[in-house]
Parts: structure tokens; sequence; C-alpha cells
């Protein structure tokens, strides 16, 4: 019990993380003249691989969710204006993006249907079937 406690604080601390770093790097682009968002496009897709990533090898959808949560509350709270007047998220393109992208990404993930695995799905046609000779 306190090992999944202690496992679900860290999934929402690596959250916070993942979200802060994609909050501050969002922005980049490999120069003005070249407007592909390298910084918005990799932390989408480290966001996603990541939270499929939890999904896949947890057997719940506790995981997913306390990451994402842990990434959606920290870049809505760098998001507000500072006392000081700065943004660290502007509202331009990129800006509404990163807030809404890991919203949907996750509603997504999180809300996927499971995948039964191949071992649970073998398991289950040898239980179905019943012992050789039987009817």
């Amino acid at each position: 019990m306190v090992g999944r406690i202690v496992n679900g604080i860290l999934l929402v601390v690596a959250g916070v993380v993942l979200g802060g770093i994609g909050t501050v790097a969002h922005q980049l682009t490999p120069g003005p003249r070249v407007g592909f968002p390298i910084g918005l496009t990799g932390s989408l897709l480290a966001f996603t691989a990541i939270l499929a990533g939890l999904r896949l090898l947890s057997s719940t959808r506790l995981n997913a969710l306390l990451f994402a949560l842990g990434t959606i509350a920290i870049v809505l709270v760098l998001a507000q204006q500072s006392p000081g007047g700065s943004v660290l998220i502007p509202a331009n393109l990129l800006g509404q993006l990163w807030l809404a992208g890991p919203i949907l990404i996750a509603a997504v993930v999180v809300a996927w249907p499971d995948v039964p695995s191949r071992r649970s799905a073998a398991a289950g046609e040898r239980g179905a079937s019943g012992p050789a000779g039987t009817a």
C-alpha cells in the first residue's frame, strides 16, 4: 500500500517536471525564418510517449492519470501571470497548443479501451476449453 502511494507521488512529480520543461521549451524554433516548432513538437511527443507507455505497461489507468494530472496542473499554474507581470506561456498559437495539447492527449490516452494482452487472451482460451476430453 505504501509502495503504491509513493509510486503515485513520484508519477505526479514526474508529470510536473515534464510539464515545467515543456512550458519552458514549447516556444523553441530553429530560427526566425523557420517556423517549425521543435520545442512544442518534442514536448507533446514526450508527453504522449510517456503517457502511452504508462497506459500500456500498467493494468490500471491510474498511473497514466496521475502523470497527466501533474503535467496539466503545472502547465495551468505556469500559464498564470507572475506578480512581476511576466508570462511563460504567451497568448499565441504555440502557447494555446501547449495549453490544450496535454489535456486532449491525456483524455484520449486515459480513456482508450483496454487492449487484452496475448498472455491473458491465451490463458482465457485454454481455460474456456477445459481439459481435453471433456464436453
